[in-house]
């Protein structure tokens, strides 16, 4: 039985990705009937057709073979036969295309505004198209597949090597123009448009339709459900997740705190864990962890590309992974997380204490000064610049801000001293009463510093 639904499941996703295929080709020619350019990567092939007697759809199967054998170069012992499939499935793309074509010669704006609104038109159902090959999940297009190569093998960010790889098939495009017909043709600003315009929209319509996968593959179905009873059977173990500004000691607290209460203590080690369950090193890890150094632009390029892989990216790799660590440590007994979002991660679990620890500028200043022998003014800055990193972080993965008190159960200020800072987590703790639904009574620290939204 299970055989047969696995089966039906795969020609389900099949099915999915052809017609995505179909309509990615209607929205590439719908962008190319607007005259305004073409998308980046079927503008190489665009300028082709215009000089020589091969079609577009012709010279997109030409270019699409090519880049699977600089695939096959690049990748090497690490071409696999899945690869294989992009041959069929470029040249049903380049078919397509010139089906399309054809059944879109009606479409010949001569006006601006109308140019517009059929490139606009284009990218919507390009970006649909791309959406629907993403939950396809089968197969990817030659051009995506060949920047997947390319981050694989030297381990570059996925949105920063499709910007790069856009960016190169476009400025080839436009000294191809220039080499045979002498003039610009084919790359305009409509091609700008599309590349920047269709992540979005398959990104917007993937989370709109969030819920579609669900239901089209029944993944619920798959998984096993816990009785009430399997529940109540199962021990509950203690997580305590602290969150802190830079300089306020979080690091020695936590790991005095986790000394005093038998319980396993994670920092540095969860980097460690995500080093052996990814291909990147542990000083690569390290440098990315926690670390957010500038939203707007990781914003920009990952929401233009996270319809491709998100986990193609570097960052979000890391944060997934540690997600993956940080639940598995908390299932598996009493422990102290530092840091990476815990809090959040672990925000359902009614056996987890959250915390957030804070100091005055002044105390941190001089704590790093003393800890790292810098200047003050040096302290000052790495405080402000750590803290920033951390706040963007947090922001940009949990969709809420960093050290605000509603999103802890505790917030302690840590100049009090480090060991009263434990007594009282260890108070806490004591204080919990734990019921069939494991709940949990906390008390909460009034005091709590301004400085922690002002001074990063």
């Amino acid at each position: 039985m299970k055989i047969r639904i696995k089966k039906k499941e795969i020609v389900k996703r099949y099915i999915i990705f052809i017609i995505g295929l179909f309509i990615n080709s209607l929205g590439v020619s719908m962008i190319t009937k607007a005259n305004l350019g073409t998308s980046p990567i079927s503008s190489i092939p665009y300028v082709l057709s215009l000089h020589f007697p091969l079609t577009l759809g012709q010279f997109t199967i030409i270019f699409s073979i090519l880049l699977i054998i600089l695939q096959l170069i690049i990748l090497r012992k690490n071409f696999k036969l899945e690869h294989i499939l992009q041959i069929p499935v470029s040249i049903a793309f380049g078919y397509f295309i010139d089906f399309t074509m054809i059944l879109l010669g009606f479409v010949n704006p001569t006006m601006y505004i109308m140019q517009i609104v059929y490139l606009l038109i284009g990218c919507l159902i390009l970006g649909f198209g791309v959406y629907m090959e993403v939950l396809a999940n089968v197969v990817m297009l030659p051009g995506e597949s060949f920047v997947r190569a390319i981050v694989s093998t030297w381990k570059t960010e996925f949105g920063v090597a499709k910007v790069a790889f856009d960016v190169s098939m476009t400025v080839i495009a436009a000294i191809l123009s220039f080499v045979f017909m002498g003039k610009l043709v084919g790359v305009r600003e409509g091609t700008i448009i599309a590349a920047l315009l269709v992540g979005f929209i398959a990104r917007f319509i993937g989370r709109k339709l969030s819920f579609l996968p669900d239901k089209i593959f029944n993944n619920s179905n798959d998984q096993p459900k816990n009785t009430e009873e399997d529940t109540e059977k199962l021990p509950v173990p203690m997580c305590i997740a602290i969150g802190r500004q830079y300089g306020c000691g979080g690091h020695e607290i936590g790991k005095q705190l986790a000394e005093k209460l038998g319980y396993k203590f994670y920092d540095s080690e969860i980097i460690k864990m995500v080093a052996n369950t990814t291909n990147y090193s542990e000083d690569f890890i390290s440098k990315k962890d926690e670390k957010m150094p500038s939203q707007s632009i990781f914003d920009l390029v990952n929401y233009m590309y996270e319809h491709y892989d998100k986990h193609e990216n570097s960052k979000d790799a890391i944060y997934e992974a540690e997600v993956k660590a940080i639940k598995d440590i908390a299932k598996n007994g009493n422990c102290v997380i530092i840091g990476r979002c815990a809090d959040y991660i672990l925000k359902n679990q009614k056996n987890c204490l959250s915390i957030f620890l804070y100091a005055p500028i002044e105390t941190r200043i001089a704590e790093v000064s003393k800890r790292k022998n810098i200047s003050l003014e040096k302290a000052k800055k790495e405080i402000h610049q750590n803290d920033k990193l951390r706040a963007n972080n947090y922001q940009y993965y949990t969709h809420q801000i960093w050290g605000v008190s509603s999103n802890y159960n505790l917030c302690i200020d840590t100049s009090i001293g480090f060991n009263s800072v434990v007594e009282i987590i260890i108070n806490t703790l004591n204080s919990m009463k734990y019921s069939k639904n494991c709940y949990l009574f906390i008390c909460t620290i009034n005091k709590i510093n301004k400085d922690i939204m002002t001074n990063y």
